[in-house]
């Protein structure tokens, strides 16, 4: 697979998406932008001298020019959340960066799918579509694809099953506002609320657990880790290395990206995560799924508190 992705911004979290992308095999060619530009030398030098054991790939260090012919560009760049920092409270600031950023990449790199990944995602993926009109399904967020994983690991824990075989998913804002869709998720094709009734031997029933506990776990996992290390980089790397593989597959791939919403659920002129189909067009469409009441309540209030910051910002 051929492949050539850029990276805008090379710090921790760009340079961990770098090298999971050639490790992987999502990516032939990387090129790693940043305004330190020997910051961005040194991490491609240090994860090129690593592709001796990775099958046809090269990472390099180069400016927006070098972005021509790009299938992929990640945006990772902003001022990183500090402890006790809400992801929302970095908005103003990272807009400017976005503004700046749009106007130089999109000239060279017209065709490529932008994935934004700096926070706060929703509104910078707004931002981004803003400032450069391109076509909706051309630019979207990881979202709560990091979400998602953070709650399919913790139900994997509960259950002790095999990962892969955990479905549910965070709906809304990558933030305080999100939730879990409880009556759409499923254990090997079986309805969570029916798996333990399913399971025929008694002694593979899992303990209780409280719902809520869990959606906090899922809320509170970035603060934790950023309070703990200062910064978030696995989880996020591979959730934006996952993506661009979703990109070159020859089929649809559903996940919860942030997406601009147009009327699905009623919802418009907001970016925020619901379970799309990405293919190699980008985002091919929303699914609508049969949500709860509850679960609807829970997005439009998502969706409202997104909105209610972007009345508050300059673009």
């Amino acid at each position: 697979m051929q492949k050539k992705v850029t990276i805008i911004g090379a710090g921790a979290v760009g340079a961990t998406t770098a090298f999971a992308l050639l490790t992987r095999g999502a990516a032939s060619e990387v090129v790693l932008i940043d305004v330190n530009t020997e910051k961005a030398k040194g991490e491609a030098l240090d994860i090129k001298q690593a592709t001796p054991f990775i099958d046809n790939c090269d990472i390099h260090a180069g400016t927006y020019a070098d972005a021509v012919g790009s299938d992929v560009v990640i945006i990772t760049s902003g001022i990183g959340r500090k402890p006790g920092q809400s992801r929302l409270e970095l908005v103003q600031t990272n807009i400017g960066i976005i503004k700046q950023i749009s106007a130089d990449i999109v000239k060279v790199a017209p065709n490529a799918i932008y994935i934004l990944v700096a926070n706060p995602v929703d509104i910078l993926t707004y931002a981004f579509l803003k400032y450069t009109g391109l076509p909706k399904n051309q630019v979207f967020g990881t979202g709560t694809v990091l979400d998602t994983i953070r709650l399919r690991t913790r139900l994997a824990e509960i259950y002790n099953i095999n990962k892969q075989q955990v479905h549910a998913n965070v709906l809304g804002e990558h933030g305080d506002t999100s939730f879990v869709s409880w009556s759409t998720a499923t254990i090997a094709g079986v309805p969570l609320s029916e798996f333990n009734g399913a399971i025929a031997s008694a002694h593979n029933i899992p303990n209780e657990y409280n719902r809520e506990e869990v959606e906090t776990y899922v809320r509170k996992s970035g603060g934790k880790i950023i309070s703990s290390k200062g910064c978030t980089v696995y989880g996020i790397g591979m959730t934006s290395t996952h993506i661009v593989k979703s990109l070159s597959g020859s089929a649809e791939t559903a996940m919860t990206v942030s997406s601009l919403h147009e009327g699905e659920y009623g919802i418009k002129d907001v970016c925020l995560s619901s379970l799309s189909l990405v293919d190699r067009t980008g985002v091919r469409s929303i699914i609508v799924q049969n949500l709860t009441d509850e679960e609807l309540k829970k997005l439009y209030e998502s969706a409202e508190a997104l909105k209610n910051v972007i009345k508050s910002v300059t673009f």
